[in-house]
């Protein structure tokens, strides 16, 4: 391991570390997809020893997608728990994505076979969960765990996606993941949406086609 990412890794652990030096090991828990324009919100909560650290884990969103997708095998491989929530759009359209969000993060957690009593969390409080609860505002960039946390959730929902472009090809879903780039916009004003759009998200811009 070089240098530098010695000393980046240790900086990313420093909240991770005052758990594993009581013998604890915490979960890290974070979720993608609150801001898109069609698909689900996906979250993950990921239980990792102290070592050996997985080399360039780091903010899903500062990695490539070649990166992720190299990160996430070795992350379950590692994984001494790990469990993913998925909440669909019309979910999110009937609760408000705030509360879709925090039921995704409810679901990972119970996804898990072997769920920690201790997780970090980005920056959303209140979940329901049975484990003692730590938000990080930008947890993703300063823990090792949530951040693994936002990896597997970004590689799970993009996959996820990309499929959904098979089905529904006009609104490039392979590319923006459903998030509300000009091509997605100008097709979704001349198509209208498909099934997987959120209703309350799209109405801006396709006032009386939904």
């Amino acid at each position: 391991m070089k240098n530098g990412e010695a000393e980046r890794l240790c900086q990313i652990t420093k909240y991770e570390h005052e758990f594993w030096a009581k013998g604890i090991l915490p979960g890290g828990m974070d979720e993608v997809g609150r801001g898109p324009l069609a698909g689900p919100v996906v979250a993950a909560c990921v239980v990792l020893p102290a070592e050996p650290l997985i080399e360039y884990i780091n903010d899903s969103k500062k990695l490539t997608e070649l990166r992720r997708e190299r990160l996430c095998p070795q992350i379950l491989e590692q994984a001494a728990g790990y469990g993913v929530g998925w909440v669909e759009e019309g979910v999110i359209d009937e609760v408000n994505i705030l509360n879709a969000t925090k039921l995704a993060f409810q679901r990972a957690y119970e996804n898990m076979s072997n769920r920690p009593e201790h997780v970090l969390v980005d920056a959303i409080k209140g979940l329901p969960i049975a484990a003692r609860q730590y938000p990080l505002i930008h947890g993703d960039a300063l823990s090792y765990l949530i951040a693994a946390a936002s990896i597997v959730a970004k590689v799970q929902r993009d996959r996820y996606m990309i499929k959904m472009h098979s089905l529904y090809p006009h609104y490039g879903f392979d590319r923006n993941k459903g998030y509300g780039t000009a091509e997605h916009i100008a097709a979704l004003k001349t198509y209208g949406p498909c099934p997987i759009h959120r209703k309350t998200f799209i109405k801006n811009f396709v006032d009386g086609k939904i």
